[in-house]
């Protein structure tokens, strides 16, 4: 590969871009290849790949088709109350669960069918569910009928998720304590509701001290730097080497000793994390639990444990420090769900956070009262966990506040699926996919990576100058470092190959990094875009050799 025909000048500048802006550059640069590949009549099949956005390209077919064989029932409960064209009423409760059987009796062929009923009857049994309630829920908020009520969660929809959580992100290992739940459009809004509720109630304050854990989703770093908030950030950093040129992305002690500071307010980690995509080690978990316990006991924890259950055994912090956790978990990774916007805020009842709010100076409280005052007569009395659905509607449309009862139902049934044995065969599937992308995508490029057992695989980073120092030593990594910018690689990748990778110093990962998404291309496409790395490093190293001749 020859250099990419953008100037230095001009990557300089585009480099200051997020990376998923920065994408769309990529991709401008990687569809002109594509249009000018000799001999393709169809450009619009020609294959630009583009590793750059997590999102799966496979889905979960089981808990959906329940779905739709869910709104067939529910729809029939509507005519049955109320009979015209195109006009049903409310699906009624008493003798639901009686005209359900009889409905699955007769329709045997109806897709989904034999799923919803052992979904339901999971539920019943597992979790001690009425029948009838449950099942009227589930009809009536499918045809999404009324507004949900309770606005924070569907009462039986929050004890199934929770069970699922239980089970996929704590081992069945709970704390006594109950995790309450927020139902949110995905977690990008958990994320979006969590830092403006903190900051609305006093529990965060414009310029304070936050720790982010690193590298970290983008996002994370873009809202710290935000002028509504503007904290300043200590950055926890992954920075530890399994070995000469191979990173090992763990966390070394020195660094998470930082949270001892009892200025640091809060902390913010992706675990698995992404990139590197490995679930935090055991001894980092208790070292952060030494510290609440020790120098920094109000600290609180928003742990986003999206690509937990890519890892087996895998647990969450939120459950080894249940009251100083906010924890937020979405659905769209796992069930290739991610234009659903499915995503929940966990915390337990008892929480530091609770604490903060009743031990606020009294100007605060007044303050907050008058906030909430139009919502109770006790506006004190206010969990954290309800003012953040609150706020999600700028309080004065609480009351038509909640997540759509439609995806409330789909969350419901993804979660019953994932208990039953169909959904754990269905996890083993898709766990097997990325790591045998992974395979390949190492198998084209020759690059080493650490073996971890923790390791999720739905991303990897690559640290490419720490590459150019296993294979060729350090003056070959100098020489990349002197002569080029972080992020031409990527230019070059895109231009004269189609490939569309992502910058990992945009994650706070080091500036040479590449982040590669595992979950979106065919398994043999990463064969392809390892091939096309290696190349890139061939090339490099020519262009090195040459220099010294």
């Amino acid at each position: 590969m020859s250099k990419p025909s953008i100037s230095r000048e001009e990557i300089q500048r585009l480099s200051k871009l997020s990376p998923f802006e920065l994408k769309g550059e990529f991709m401008r640069l990687a569809q002109a290849y594509q249009a000018d590949q000799p001999g393709q009549k169809d450009k619009s099949t020609s294959h630009m790949l583009n590793a750059g956005r997590g999102n799966p390209n496979w889905i979960a077919t089981g808990p959906r088709e329940a779905y739709l064989a869910l709104g067939h029932f529910a729809l029939s409960e509507s005519r049955r109350v109320w009979t015209a064209d195109n006009l049903g009423g409310m699906p009624e409760k008493h003798g639901i669960a009686e005209r359900y059987d009889r409905f699955a009796r007769s329709h045997p062929e109806l897709p989904g069918i034999e799923m919803l009923t052992a979904s339901i009857g999971l539920a019943v049994d597992r979790f001690g569910l009425d029948r009838e309630d449950f099942i009227h829920e589930l009809a009536d908020s499918q045809v999404g009928d009324n507004y949900p009520v309770p606005d924070r969660m569907l009462v039986n929809a929050e004890q199934i998720v929770r069970g699922y959580l239980h089970q996929e992100l704590m081992q069945n290992r709970q704390p006594a304590d109950q995790l309450d739940l927020f139902a949110t459009e995905g977690g990008t809004a958990a994320m979006c509701y969590i830092f403006d509720s903190l900051m609305k109630n006093g529990i965060l304050k414009k310029g304070d001290r936050i720790a982010l854990m690193v590298p970290v989703f983008t996002p994370y770093i873009e809202i710290a730097e935000l002028d509504t908030f503007d904290f300043d950030v200590v950055k926890v950093e992954a920075s530890n080497f399994a070995e000469t040129g191979v990173r090992g992305w763990r966390y070394p002690t020195e660094e998470v000793a930082k949270l001892e500071d009892p200025s640091i307010k809060l902390v913010c980690l992706v675990n698995p994390s992404n990139p590197p995509s490995l679930a935090l080690s055991q001894r980092v978990a208790d070292q952060i639990k030494q510290i609440v316990a020790g120098k920094n006991p109000n600290l609180i924890i928003v742990t986003d444990d999206v690509y937990g259950t890519f890892v087996n055994g895998f647990r969450t912090i939120a459950a080894d420090l249940p009251r100083n956790s906010l924890l937020v978990y979405s659905y769209s990774k796992h069930y290739g769900c991610t234009g659903h916007r499915l995503g929940v805020i966990g915390l337990h009842h008892d929480n530091v956070i609770d604490e903060m709010l009743a031990a606020l100076p009294a100007e605060e409280k007044a303050r907050l009262a008058k906030r909430y005052g139009t919502l109770t007569l006790e506006p004190e009395k206010i969990r954290f966990i309800d003012r953040l659905v609150a706020d999600s509607r700028q309080v004065a449309l609480n009351h038509t506040a909640g997540l759509s009862l439609p995806q409330q139902v789909q969350m419901t049934l993804f979660s019953l699926f994932d208990l039953l044995p169909e959904g754990q065969a269905y996890k083993a599937k898709v766990q097997a996919i990325v790591h045998q992308r992974l395979s390949l995508l190492l198998e084209g490029s020759e690059m080493k990576i650490a073996d971890d057992p923790q390791r999720a695989g739905y991303y990897i980073e690559l640290d490419l100058q720490a590459e150019a120092e296993r294979v060729a030593g350090p003056e070959f990594a100098e020489f990349l470092l002197k002569n080029y910018e972080p992020t031409e690689p990527l230019f070059r990748l895109a231009e004269q190959t189609g490939v569309v990778l992502l910058n990992g110093g945009g994650f706070d990962g080091p500036e040479w990094s590449v982040r590669v998404s595992l979950a979106n291309l065919d398994d043999l496409d990463y064969l392809k875009i390892g091939h096309h790395l290696r190349q890139i490093f061939l090339d490099y190293r020519t262009e090195w050799e040459q220099s010294k001749a």
